[in-house]
């Protein structure tokens, strides 16, 4: 019945620290060595998600960016839809960002992950993956070659820029929270729900036969297209609001998406934690 796992990482397959636990690394092992096929679809940038992936020690497809960009099992580049460069140099103007200068902002390049300041608290996230950003002039970018912005900061500034981007852009850009201090803009035409209704296609595997996981904003369609959703107890309120059909699992603190797939393909007792 089931075909294919679609899985967000933070909050989601990723425990508190932000990295794989062993029974995890386990659980999806043994699933692919079964033939289940993975998709991992996450916010995080392509080679940040390939590092994560290579822990893992399965060859999913990679859905990032939040469907900016799609990758093969083979670290093909199936998809990609950048932002207008106009865009980009638009998105990084202290009028949109706050002159205030609380607000992070990141570039999410083909091959590199831009960012306006030096923010060594940030590398704990991507500690399995070893992704490490480089510090650019932000108002000199040409705006070409980006798949994504970020804004992170407090949920006050951040709400800020929503509106600014609101009031200037309208429905013409795909903003979403991936996290309360993450903010994040694409084109209008990416969501992880598309990504995963092009690679399914690609696979030739109907909705009904997907499981998914989320717990945040940016897992909406993600969540909305696979025909089983989950979603995290740890998951944003608003999610849970939003989608108050979609069971919820075990905390990702927890393991609990092992946990579900677990009793899904009725490994209970097979693995060793």
């Amino acid at each position: 019945m089931y075909k294919v796992i679609a899985t967000d990482l933070d909050g989601t397959l990723l425990n508190s620290n932000h990295q794989l636990d062993p029974i995890t690394v386990e659980t999806v092992r043994r699933l692919e060595a079964q033939g289940v096929q993975f998709i991992i679809a996450t916010g995080r940038h392509y080679c940040d998600a390939a590092g994560i992936r290579d822990l893992l020690g399965i060859r999913p497809y990679l859905i990032t960016s939040n469907g900016a960009r799609i990758h093969a099992p083979d670290d093909t580049k199936i998809y990609a839809d950048d932002l207008p460069p106009v865009t980009v140099r638009r998105l990084v103007q202290p009028d949109i960002a706050g002159s205030h200068g609380r607000i992070i902002v990141n570039l999410f390049a083909d091959q590199a992950w831009l960012i306006d300041r030096d923010a060594p608290q940030l590398l704990s996230f991507h500690q399995d993956s070893g992704f490490r950003y480089s510090v650019v002039d932000m108002p000199q970018h040409d705006g070409t070659d980006i798949a994504k912005v970020l804004y992170i900061g407090g949920a006050d500034d951040l709400a800020h820029v929503a509106v600014n981007l609101q009031r200037e852009f309208g429905n013409s850009l795909y903003v979403t929270y991936s996290a309360s201090d993450c903010l994040e803009v694409m084109t209008s035409n990416v969501s992880k729900g598309r990504a995963l209704s092009f690679v399914l296609d690609r696979l030739g595997v109907a909705p009904s036969h997907c499981v998914a996981f989320g717990d945040n904003m940016n897992d909406i369609d993600l969540l909305e297209t696979a025909g089983h959703p989950f979603m995290m107890n740890n998951a944003n309120p608003d999610l849970i609001a939003r989608l108050p059909d979609v069971p919820r699992i075990g905390n990702n603190f927890e393991a609990g998406v092992a946990h579900q797939l677990r009793k899904l393909f009725a490994l209970d007792g097979e693995l060793t934690s």
